[in-house]
């Protein structure tokens, strides 16, 4: 007999497919699209403002300059803190140091007496406000001291305002 072609049969390849890259590149995009949605998202700040009666149409949060606590910055790493209007201090106006023996103690009394004051009032856990004024001479370091003095003292409203009055500036010049 004769040979027959015979039919060539095509071989069956193994198709395997290699997944890994597309995982990697799909957990990338989850990661990516998971930190783009968090930083989307609004940071907001409490902010703590007085109350306002509509009734009335005034602020009431009572205390006004007995609340307010100015703490003046200067250069050399000067340091003068005064409570209420510097017109009529509750407090006059004094130098400190930085640290547990100077404003930090100063800031620890004044508050405690300022939360027993709104607590007869009938305003419990209203500490004290405390204007944070950095002249143009004064340096980042003293700042970020007089911020951490805030936390450690745990005061609750502070502000950082440049307006120096006129006062002021021939105050801190003083001291």
């Amino acid at each position: 007999m004769k040979n027959l072609p015979q039919k060539v049969r095509s071989r069956k390849l193994n198709s395997r497919v290699d997944l890994t890259a597309m995982v990697s590149v799909s957990f990338l995009l989850i990661i990516f699209f998971m930190v783009t949605i968090e930083l989307r998202k609004n940071k907001a700040m409490y902010l703590s403002l007085p109350d306002y009666d509509a009734y009335t149409c005034e602020w009431t949060g009572g205390c006004g300059e007995n609340r307010s606590y100015t703490i003046l910055l200067g250069d050399d790493d000067k340091l003068v803190s005064y409570m209420g209007l510097l017109e009529v201090p509750k407090i006059a106006p004094k130098k400190f140091g930085y640290g547990k023996d100077g404003i930090r103690q100063e800031l620890l009394k004044q508050n405690k007496k300022m939360l027993n004051y709104s607590a007869q009032l009938g305003r419990p856990g209203q500490g004290m406000v405390v204007i944070i004024k950095p002249s143009q001479k004064s340096n980042f370091k003293n700042l970020v001291d007089i911020l951490d003095e805030m936390a450690i003292a745990d005061i609750s409203a502070y502000v950082i305002v440049n307006d120096f009055t006129p006062e002021e500036s021939k105050l801190i010049a003083l001291k």
